[in-house]
């Protein structure tokens, strides 16, 4: 099942994954991203171990392609999984199991990663990368939503649609996006209405909550509102 991206937008620094697949809640359980330390997407027969211990072994310090070997060496159902890896340097690693069930494979660029399985062919890999690289100028958000969406144009997952999710972090210790949808007859267009719900105020109401630059945050309510308008006016997401 599934196929998703990590991604590292080189405008803003910020990190993401999207996935969707045919499966109940794959928020729940693909995504892992942890600022500065890196992002972990664990998928097809699904170790959901990977996400966690491979977050663990990215705060050690092991490289991308040393956090997939330790993850798959010590699995014993490795033929079956696929993961990918992104580090604190941007560096990617992915594996994808001789047993994953075709069309299976990933793909590795210098700035992000798109792995599947069960995809309805080569081609859903193929256009969800040529919509991610032809769009640089796109809003990070909305440029992996793009991707996954042309993917889909083109089949991807041949089961059919169920669950999406969207996991983007800044320099904070929180997302700025954690979007999820369980169960719905058409889960990527949901997130990209998730996505625009959350352009309207939560990602400017977020400018006001604790950081790390200002651990206190806006503690004063007065002073929320203009912050949310100037925030909108600068076009910030």
């Amino acid at each position: 099942m599934t196929w998703s991206i990590i991604a590292r937008d080189a405008a803003t620094g910020r990190v993401g994954i999207i996935v969707a697949t045919r499966f109940f809640a794959v928020g729940a359980m693909v995504p892992h991203i942890k600022t500065g330390v890196g992002a972990v997407a664990t998928q097809a027969l699904i170790n959901p171990l990977y996400g966690p211990q491979g977050l663990v072994c990215l705060e050690a310090g092991l490289s991308a392609e040393e956090t997939v070997g330790r993850l798959t060496t010590q699995d014993a159902g490795r033929d079956h999984r696929q993961v990918h890896v992104m580090d604190r340097q941007g560096r990617l690693a992915a594996h994808t199991g001789a047993h994953c069930i075709d069309w299976c494979g990933h793909a590795i660029r210098p700035t992000f990663c798109v792995a599947g399985n069960m995809l309805a062919g080569p081609a859903v890999l193929g256009e969800t990368i040529r919509a991610y690289e032809v769009a640089p100028n796109v809003p990070f958000a909305r440029r992996l939503i793009a991707a996954m969406q042309a993917g889909e144009a083109v089949g991807g997952d041949k089961r059919g649609k169920q669950s999406a999710a969207l996991l983007v972090h800044d320099a904070e210790d929180y997302p700025i996006y954690d979007l999820r949808v369980d169960d719905h007859a058409d889960p990527l267009s949901e997130i990209a209405r998730l996505h625009q719900v959350a352009q309207a105020r939560f990602v400017h109401f977020r400018r006001s909550m604790p950081s790390r630059r200002n651990p206190s945050g806006l503690a004063d309510r007065s002073g929320l509102e203009e912050l949310i308008t100037r925030s909108i006016a600068e076009g910030y997401e």
